[in-house]
C-alpha cells in the first residue's frame, strides 16, 4: 500500500518538475526511521503517507508526505505530520527538518503552517536550486 502511494507521489512530482531527477538524495531503506500510512476509517483505503529519515542521533528529516488528491484539505496531511512528530519524540529526536522544492508551493505552506522555520539548505540540498529547507525543534534529545 505504501508503494502505491509512493508511486502516485513520484508521478505527481515528475509532472510538476517535468523530470524524474528532482530529488538530489532520495531516501534509502537503511536511512528510514519510520514510514506511516493514513487510512480511511470507513473502508480502510490508504489516503496518505509520510516518513522520517534519520540524519543523526538527534535529527530526522521528514520525507515523502503525500495525500491522494481527493483527500487533500481534509486534515490527513496534518494528522500524518503530527504522528511523525510524536513518533520522532518517542525515538528521541529533538529536531525535525524538511525540504520543499520550487514546484511545491503547497509543501512550503504546509511546513510553515506546521511551525517549521526556513533554515539554510542542508545536506544534499545545499546546491539544489529551488530547494527551501525547514526545521522545527520538537524536544530535547534523549540520552543514548
Amino acid at each position: 500500500m505504501g508503494a502505491d502511494l509512493r508511486e502516485a507521489q513520484q508521478a505527481e512530482l515528475d509532472a510538476r518538475y517535468g523530470t524524474v531527477h528532482h530529488d538530489p538524495h532520495p531516501p534509502q531503506a537503511a536511512e528510514s526511521a519510520v514510514f506511516l500510512i493514513a487510512y480511511e476509517r470507513s473502508n480502510g483505503q490508504p489516503l496518505g503517507c509520510g516518513g522520517l529519515r534519520r540524519l543523526d542521533t538527534s535529527t530526522a528529516e521528514i520525507k515523502r508526505v503525500y495525500v491522494l488528491p481527493y483527500a487533500r484539505g481534509s486534515g490527513v496531511a496534518t494528522a500524518i505530520l503530527a504522528a511523525l512528530e510524536a513518533r520522532a519524540r518517542q525515538m528521541g529526536f529533538a529536531v525535525l527538518t524538511a525540504e520543499a522544492g520550487s514546484a511545491q508551493p503547497d509543501g512550503h505552506r504546509f511546513y510553515e503552517n506546521g511551525g517549521y522555520k526556513v533554515v539554510p539548505n542542508f545536506g544534499p540540498y545545499i546546491t539544489a536550486a529551488g530547494s527551501t529547507c525547514y526545521s522545527k525543534t520538537i524536544g530535547a534529545a534523549l540520552p543514548l
